[in-house]
């Protein structure tokens, strides 16, 4: 009985330790799947985290890749303009045996009198023979780098110096430079082109910078010779801890934020000149690029560790169940429910296929063994009808024919992977499929890849398009162009390409603001797509910069066409987001393959070049690039160069016509006209630089100088106790469109106050050419100038602009008529009978008559007897320097001595 009891202890005993192994073995199960299903989580959240951030880092190398070129681009035209000074200095230097003298060369112009740019000769010893510049002749440069280089180096390559202090302006310059040789080919003496560093990157905005970004030119050896920075940087003296090292002629990469004296880590793109010994950089803030990035990558994590959380909840869920499961049997049950859950609650299709085989061996079909219920939603059955079923039989057969073709590859080769498209409630869908053999089947699985190819194609989109205007973007035109180009070289047709400026699109966000601009971009694209044929490209490079490529184009006379079609568009008013209308043309500059150019670097400067041909030629026209068109382009910008350094330097003085009674010659007003006194070439008429002023948008800092001047010589003449009249200013209608924060109004008020000149002492002329700007703007401007008490006229009336109910409409005080119609008078009845017009209409609407360009006792006669108010032209005077007015302003009465009285007989 004891023993019996013994042995019963012991068999349970061991029943028990069995159990409890057989449970021990069940109860790791679960946390062995759950530390898989945690990794295969982790696993699939880092994969998707890496493959956004290398497309994201992809997309900022592309974007700083573009700019890199792009700014080399820029950067190589520039140097290519000062090296041709060089060379053209080094030319007549040497064809000259020595005697050429650059100081006679700026005297006619050929040099912009410019604060940027600064052009010096000298000899064998390093002395200064000749320069742009005023010099001591004892000035001895033969200490520098670059003349002992020249003078040692027989070489007649360009050198450009690292940036150091000038001798003279004591301001830092960088030089380019170039050997000078006698006629046997000894050392002669250096030529060298100094410009400040700003000049090498003036081209660009900073506005289209990031605060933590920036842009920079080095030599090949690293040496910084220019940067513009972003906000957040601007002020550090350098980005860079240590000269950077590039490899390559170009290239882009991800440096750590310990090479950077910000300590931020950024995605860089050098471009190295192809022609001269430079290299553009661009620097991207990566905190900027991934700022997105970490906000997504955030939200993955927190779901991992919410799934963490979740399958450690599970799994410990799991445990406690093994532990109260008593049989295998009950276990095992449990396994095949947790199975069945996850493949029947997964995101794929699953499939089990046995394969139906020909009496070679070889499968032909396949019969579904198995699905769970997505896989029945992919075949649109329930999954009852579908087991059973061979897929020859199941529809749509477009579909199933090709999944029998895939099975039987998986069969052959153990396993086939494909993506492919479907539809689904009318809506295309893209799958993955991947099948793997197993036996004598076929294991399959469809997963529904829509959301990713979604998420792969707004990453291109991302790159490659436009955001605001939805077309393609200056990166997609440089992989489109090459491929271009080589259609273009394998056939028989020509390719045209069209770069296109929107003229004075600045005017109306500076106007109306960024909002409208954006509006009338996307305006703008509409319409460059409307012109062009469904084969054509028109891609967005940035700003108001678009570009259109024609392909299969059989003569120019094609071209032509797309050209006035543009800017017959463009000659439309757009109609912006405040119901008002505003008419912004487009300037065309085309260059052909291949006859202007067989790469994209070539063609693109080409249309460049052939564009501000178009604006300087009036704007809202097209040209075709012709070889001259460079030259002209560097003229153009010699001369708004010297412009501008006009205006900062206030070159400008003031002369001065009367306007007196017609009837008994009575001074009542002066015109005050601008004049450029330019060094070396004496007095420059306005005709030479009024247009250029406005197609440069110079002409509001001109006008300001203008009112500046008007209010301060009136101030002066009340100070001497002269008897003052009024005196009236030119408004041109850019100054309306460019006026910016302060209206015109506020800026000649500021003028007016600044010296105590009163309202009646200043009156504002305004062309007809302003009727053409936004007709709200210039009523409610000269709206402000009567309610302050200014007078307003109408100067050269009758060229075409102005309508009797604009006149009426704007209230104007004067009419002054159009020297062109007193011309006339004499010449018919007709002159008379239109002038008569003139004046009674002008009269009914209460305004005052000025008759321009009076130069004749006859035709005072006439205008007398016409009752004309006033007249003005040389008849009277010219316009006089203010050291003459007080003369007139003493004598009052200005008509000749010999003039009789006033004939009134009616003509």
């Amino acid at each position: 009985m004891a023993m019996q009891t013994i042995s019963g202890r012991f068999t349970k005993k061991m029943l028990t330790l069995g159990f409890l192994r057989s449970s021990m073995h069940n109860i790791l199960i679960w946390p062995s799947i759950c530390v898989l299903l945690g990794l295969l989580m982790w696993g699939l959240i880092n994969i998707k985290l890496g493959s956004d951030k290398e497309a994201l880092e992809q997309a900022a190398l592309d974007q700083a890749t573009s700019l890199s070129r792009a700014y080399a681009e820029q950067l190589s035209r520039t140097v290519e303009q000062v090296d041709q000074i060089t060379l053209n200095v080094k030319y007549n230097w040497e064809s000259s045996h020595g005697t050429l003298r650059l100081e006679d060369q700026l005297k006619r112009g050929l040099y912009p009198a410019a604060a940027l740019l600064y052009v010096t000769v000298l000899d064998r010893n390093g002395i200064i023979v000749s320069s742009t510049l005023p010099f001591d002749a004892k000035t001895d440069l033969s200490d520098r780098l670059f003349f002992k280089r020249h003078r040692a180096d027989p070489s007649d390559d360009l050198v450009i110096s690292e940036p150091q202090p000038g001798a003279r302006l004591k301001r830092t310059l960088i030089r380019f430079s170039r050997r000078l040789e006698t006629a046997d080919g000894r050392f002669d003496g250096v030529a060298t082109v100094a410009v400040e560093p700003s000049f090498l990157a003036a081209f660009y905005d900073e506005s289209g910078i990031g605060p933590g970004d920036f842009l920079s030119v080095r030599t090949i050896g690293g040496v910084l010779l220019a940067t513009k920075m972003g906000a957040n940087i601007k002020t550090l003296p350098t980005v860079f801890r240590s000269p950077p090292q590039f490899a390559g002629v170009t290239g882009a990469a991800s440096y750590p934020h310990e090479m950077f004296t910000d300590n931020r880590a950024r995605v860089l793109a050098w471009k190295t000149l192809s022609n001269y010994p430079l290299r553009s950089v661009v620097g991207l803030s990566r905190d900027d690029i991934f700022a997105g990035y970490e906000a997504s990558a955030a939200a993955y994590r927190k779901f991992g560790l919410a799934g963490s959380l979740l399958l450690s909840v599970f799994g410990m869920l799991g445990i406690l169940s093994t532990t109260m499961l008593a049989w295998r049997k009950h276990q095992a049950e449990e396994t095949r429910n947790t199975y069945r859950l996850v493949i029947e609650e997964g995101g794929e299709g699953f499939f089990m296929l046995r394969a139906e085989l020909d009496n070679g061996g070889q499968p032909t079909d396949f019969i579904v063994q198995d699905c769970n219920e997505r896989g029945a939603v992919v075949a649109g059955r329930t999954k009852k009808t579908l087991v059973g079923v061979r897929l020859s039989t199941l529809v749509p057969v477009a579909f199933w024919h090709p999944m029998i073709v895939a099975c039987i590859d998986a069969m052959r080769t153990g396993f086939h992977e494909d993506e492919y498209t479907a539809t689904r409630d009318g809506q295309p869908v893209w799958m993955q499929r991947r099948l793997v053999r197993s036996g004598e089947g076929v294991a399959a699985t469809v997963r529904d890849i829509t959301d990713i190819k979604a998420h792969q194609e707004a990453l291109s989109r991302l790159a490659n398009l436009d955001a605001l205007t939805a077309l393609p973007n200056r990166h997609w035109l440089t992989g489109f162009l090459p491929l271009a180009l080589e259609r273009a070289q394998e056939s028989t047709h020509l390719l045209a390409l069209l770069f296109i400026d929107l003229d004075n699109f600045k005017n109306i966000n500076d106007t109306l603001g960024h909002a409208a601009g954006d509006e009338l971009l996307q305006a703008a694209a509409q319409r460059l797509r409307s012109v062009i044929r469904p084969s054509d490209n028109v891609a967005r490079l940035g700003g108001d910069e678009f570009t259109i490529v024609l392909e299969q184009v059989e003569h120019e006379e094609a071209v032509s066409m797309v050209g006035e079609r543009i800017v017959t568009a463009f000659a439309e008013p757009f109609l912006l987001g405040g119901g008002s209308l505003h008419v912004v043309h487009a300037s065309i500059g085309i260059s052909m393959f291949p006859a202007d150019g067989d790469c994209v670097e070539t063609l693109l400067k080409n249309a460049d070049i052939a564009m501000y041909a178009a604006k300087a030629r009036g704007k809202a026209n097209y040209q075709f690039f012709q070889e001259h068109l460079s030259e002209n382009l560097v003229s153009r910008l010699n001369a708004e160069q010297a412009l501008r350094s006009a205006i900062e330097s206030d070159e400008f003085i003031l002369h001065y016509q009367p306007r007196v009674d017609a009837i008994d010659g009575r001074l009542l007003g002066f015109e005050a006209l601008i004049r450029w006194m330019r060094p070396g070439r004496g007095m420059v008429p306005p005709l030479e630089f009024i247009s250029l002023a406005e197609d440069t948008g110079l002409i509001g800092r001109l006008g300001e100088l203008v009112m500046s001047k008007a209010c301060t010589q009136l101030a002066q003449w009340k100070a001497s106790g002269l008897p003052v009249v009024p005196v009236s200013i030119n408004v041109s209608f850019r100054q309306f469109e460019a006026s910016g924060a302060l209206s015109l109004k506020d800026r000649l008020a500021e003028h007016m106050a600044l010296h105590a000149i009163d309202a009646n002492l200043i009156e504002v002329e305004l062309t007809e050419s302003c009727m053409m700007v936004d007709q709200d703007l210039i009523q409610s401007t000269l709206a402000e100038f009567q309610a302050a008490g200014v007078r307003l006229l109408v100067d050269d009336f009758g060229t075409g602009y102005s309508s009797l109910s604009q006149l009426q409409r704007l209230d104007f005080d004067v009419l002054k008529v159009d020297r062109a119609f007193t011309a006339a008078l004499g010449d018919g009845i007709e002159g008379e009978v239109f002038y008569r017009a003139i004046i009674s209409m002008a009269h009914a609407l209460g305004m005052q008559v000025v008759a321009e360009g009076v130069e004749t006792a006859d035709q005072l006669h006439r205008l007398q007897a016409l009752a004309c108010d006033e007249i003005q032209g040389y008849y009277i005077s010219r316009p006089l320097p203010a050291a003459d007015i007080p003369a007139l302003l003493q004598r009052r009465f200005l008509f000749p001595a010999t003039e009789p009285a006033p004939h009134l007989a009616v003509y």
